[in-house]
């Protein structure tokens, strides 16, 4: 029997995706009542009905081919797994597939953000078995992943895939998907509210799996810091498992304290670079597949080589052009992509630091040496955030590049960067003079 099942899993190994495989088919058991009566043992009951609609007839199809003989085939829950045993109405109700999924802090999980959607690639091939490993548990020496990458590039994708995959396989596993902001106004609420011994145990004693996104935030919040830092000694302790995601390495996070930059920088740290030519396309078909668009091979080919910043941008030009093609009743081909990429880059390429200095000095009005020096008057320290920040959301330059073109370290600006994402959150002027220049940035007139 369990030959039977190492040739089964094998041949299926070889017919599909390998993130499909250790999804779906790993964790699977194989028995049998009789000769022609076997059973397929899943972990619980989402994987069961998944299994049963995607894999059913493939399972069948190979163990028969194995035995040499007709078989028939039946679906349960494994009495050994996650589940302990197999009968729903024991257990929670599990998340539908087709529904978003709140967890037990923080925001929802996106129905989308599976690995199953996640397109791998050689600039994510890393990220992605370091996350499937994590998720599966496979490697319990390394319960901690730090995931590096530029907005865009799939890293909450990632983090959020590993929260449906824990729940799928262990629906009873608390699960906690946050931001750091999130993570720190909690925090505030619970001191305000002399609720903290509440909030430090729901993180160190009833957390299994807590995905932090965008840590940067963290930066200069020194209480927040502390509080943190021996949260995640607690999880670390326990065998917890956690991943991280931020733009930058921890210690490229000014204002961050030594014990916390220690932590975040423990575990597994895998960076996701922009997505190469091929993997662009294949991008483009699994996303147009799922929203239902027809698109033609060259219309594909096309936006994968005009659209290379990243996933987001890909999104925006295949979206573009199967809404314009169905508003205006006109067939997809390349000249229709071509009015659509057109509005996408050609700002962009026109966009530069200098471009976006002159603005902002106008727009202050103030001089550009003003803007440059070292005066920490408010007057012009709110100006060169401002410039700094736009620098970084409307051009391709790296955050050295930036903060030398300011006479600044790349720790000032991204000092810079996050004061203007603050005010986006709490400053109404904030808001109204960054939406001012980005209408000015994305129409071209600046």
């Amino acid at each position: 029997m369990e030959a039977v099942c190492k040739k089964v899993k094998s041949a299926i190994k070889q017919r599909i995706p390998i993130h499909s495989f250790r999804m779906w088919i790993e964790p699977l058991k194989l028995s049998r009542n009789n000769d022609a009566d076997w059973v397929v043992y899943c972990p619980n009951f989402f994987s069961k009905k998944r299994v049963q609609d995607l894999f059913g007839a493939m399972l069948q199809s190979e163990i028969q081919q194995a035995l040499g003989q007709q078989c028939q085939l039946s679906f349960a829950i494994s009495k050994t797994g996650d589940t302990q045993g197999g009968d729903l109405d024991d257990h929670p109700q599990l998340p539908l597939p087709n529904q978003n999924v709140r967890l037990y802090n923080g925001h929802f999980l996106r129905k989308d953000f599976t690995f199953d959607h996640f397109v791998v690639g050689g600039s994510n091939n890393f990220a992605y078995s370091a996350s499937m490993a994590l998720a599966s548990g496979r490697d319990t020496q390394q319960n901690a992943l730090f995931l590096l990458a530029k907005t865009g590039m799939g890293k909450s994708h990632l983090s959020q895939a590993v929260g449906h995959h824990v729940l799928s396989v262990s629906p009873r596993d608390r699960v906690y998907y946050i931001t750091a902001e999130d993570f720190s106004n909690e925090m505030v609420q619970a001191f305000r509210h002399h609720a903290i011994d509440k909030f430090k145990a729901k993180y160190r004693n009833n957390c299994d799996v807590m995905l932090l996104e965008d840590v940067h935030y963290l930066s200069g919040k020194e209480r927040t810091q502390i509080e943190l830092a021996l949260t995640l000694d607690a999880l670390f302790e326990a065998g917890k498992r956690i991943i991280f995601s931020s733009c930058y390495l921890p210690s490229d996070i000014p204002r961050l304290n030594d014990k916390l930059c220690s932590r975040l920088s423990c575990g597994l740290i895998s960076t996701i670079e922009p997505p190469d030519f091929r993997t662009r396309v294949r991008i483009l078909n699994k996303k147009g597949k799922l929203n239902g668009y027809r698109i033609p091979d060259d219309v594909i080919q096309y936006l994968a080589g005009e659209l290379t910043d990243d996933v987001r941008q890909l999104e925006s030009g295949l979206n573009g052009v199967a809404a314009k093609s169905s508003l205006l009743g006109v067939p997809v081909d390349v000249m229709l992509a071509e009015s659509v990429v057109k509005n996408i880059v050609r700002q962009r390429k026109r966009i530069t630091i200098e471009v976006i200095k002159k603005m902002v000095c106008k727009y202050y009005n103030v001089s550009m040496e003003d803007m440059m020096s070292r005066s920490r008057k408010q007057n012009f320290v709110r100006p060169r955030q401002m410039a700094i920040y736009l620098s970084r959301r409307f051009t391709d330059c790296p955050l050295q590049a930036i903060g030398k073109s300011f006479n600044r370290y790349h720790a000032t600006a991204l000092y810079s960067i996050n004061c203007i994402e603050r005010g986006l959150k709490e400053n109404s002027a904030v808001q109204k003079q960054v939406k001012f220049f980005r209408q000015k940035l994305e129409s071209g007139k600046f």
